[in-house]
């Protein structure tokens, strides 16, 4: 049985390296000339930054074996920042208010204080959700102006499931507390970040990659599901006796014939973000001073921004630093032209103090289609109707817009691990 994998992201890797480690050959097909997916890498200058932002958390001894065969692993303490009005707040905000001027906090604790009361099966969407946990004033000045720019739609049109531990939920003491003096506490869901020490953020995959088969420049265009055939762009084509697929979603249902009507559908509605990454290097080591940061000003573009140069110092030449802004829209929004989305983000960072334009080397905009997926009130039933149809007609899907989940590095490869493992 020949084990086709389309797609050579982080789950199509492990994916084909589970399947050689078991014994069974598989081959790649992969529509770009290069590897790793949103894991992947590029080059300007002498600079190296990722597509978007990346660490690796997992405390499965497995996985972070693996993560750490190719590149030991720098660890970070998860330390961020959060960007508002022109004050700079320790991440969670809402734990950190001493900054900002009194008359605000008073508000945001006293909205606190009588923040609504719901029990959590009576929350009806994100929206409601927040303004339970914050009190409306926070809510609607922070985390409500983030959903805005992270995920490109309002935070009613959002539930709730996908939050998980990922948002604090404060005690009236922190809050308090935290709007007197600066919080020595760490309040995020993991302890550390870890990064490779050098060679990009995919690096982690290298020993995985080395053994594997991958053809580059094979976009699938179409699959035949009677006769088991995949066909590419280029006009070859190839047979398979299994076939794991980390295309989207919503661009695989479109490669199949005769999909039923509410599969089409389902698919069709199911949301995602695009992302634009503004790359910058700057001629001066001490531009990065927070290894990312989250920014609220509806008026500034990114919605966050870290620094690949804290990340690893491999990452830019010597003496000198670099930045990355992310930039985010919905699968339904109008998306501006990237020189547009450049020269408006440059020139708010340089607003904010972080550089002037002297002191840019390089700078970059590059364009990403599937950023992340957005969990809209109806994610859970169209997932369902399109990953049933694709498992009725033999089609393993998998990794983040495969599964269209809310995908960690270590969950993605996971289930391509889990994928590769199963019995087919």
């Amino acid at each position: 049985m020949k084990n086709v994998i389309l797609g050579a992201g982080i789950a199509g890797i492990s994916a084909a390296y589970h399947l050689k480690k078991n014994g069974k050959n598989s081959v790649v097909y992969e529509k770009n000339g290069d590897w790793g997916g949103l894991c992947g890498n590029f080059t300007l200058g002498g600079f190296r930054f990722d597509k978007f932002v990346h660490f690796t958390f997992t405390d499965n001894s497995y996985i972070k074996s693996i993560f750490e065969k190719s590149s030991p692993l720098l660890e970070h303490p998860p330390v961020s920042s959060n960007y508002y009005k022109g004050f700079w707040l320790k991440h969670p905000a809402q734990n950190n208010l001493a900054p900002l001027p009194t008359d605000e906090k008073i508000k945001i604790i006293s909205d606190f204080i009588e923040r609504p009361q719901k029990a959590f099966s009576a929350i009806k969407n994100y929206a409601e959700w927040l303004k339970v946990q914050y009190g409306n004033y926070f809510a609607e000045n922070f985390p409500f102006k983030y959903t805005r720019k992270y995920w490109g739609v309002e935070p009613e049109n959002l539930e709730t499931k996908w939050v998980g531990n990922r948002m604090h939920s404060p005690s009236l003491a922190e809050i308090l507390k935290g709007a007197f003096e600066e919080q020595e506490e760490n309040f995020y869901y993991t302890k550390y970040m870890r990064y490779p020490i050098k060679g990009g953020f995919r690096s982690i995959l290298d020993s995985c990659r080395k053994p594997i088969d991958i053809a580059f420049n094979k976009e699938a265009v179409s699959i035949d599901t009677d006769s088991k055939t995949v066909f590419f762009s280029d006009g070859s084509s190839v047979k398979y006796g299994r076939l794991i697929s980390s295309i989207p979603l919503t661009e695989i249902i479109g490669m199949l014939k005769k999909v039923p009507k509410k599969v089409i559908s389902a698919s069709k509605n199911l949301m995602f973000t695009s992302g634009y990454m503004v790359s910058l290097g700057f001629n001066r080591a001490d531009v990065a001073r927070h290894l990312w940061f989250y920014i609220y000003d509806e008026d500034i573009p990114p919605s966050r921004v870290y620094s690949p140069s804290l990340k690893s110092p491999e990452n830019a030449p010597k003496n000198c630093s670099s930045l990355q802004a992310e930039i985010f829209f919905s699968n339904k929004s109008r998306i501006p032209a990237p020189d547009e989305i450049l020269e408006k983000t440059v020139g708010k960072l340089v607003e904010m103090g972080l550089f002037t334009t002297k002191d840019i080397l390089v700078k970059d905009v590059r364009f990403e289609k599937y950023a992340n997926i957005i969990f809209d009130k109806n994610i859970y039933k169209n997932r369902k109707t399109v990953i049933d149809y694709l498992n009725s007609v033999g089609i393993k899907s998998i990794g983040r817009f495969g599964k269209w989940d809310y995908m960690w590095t270590h969950q993605a490869f996971e289930d391509g691990m889990d994928a590769a493992l199963e019995q087919g």
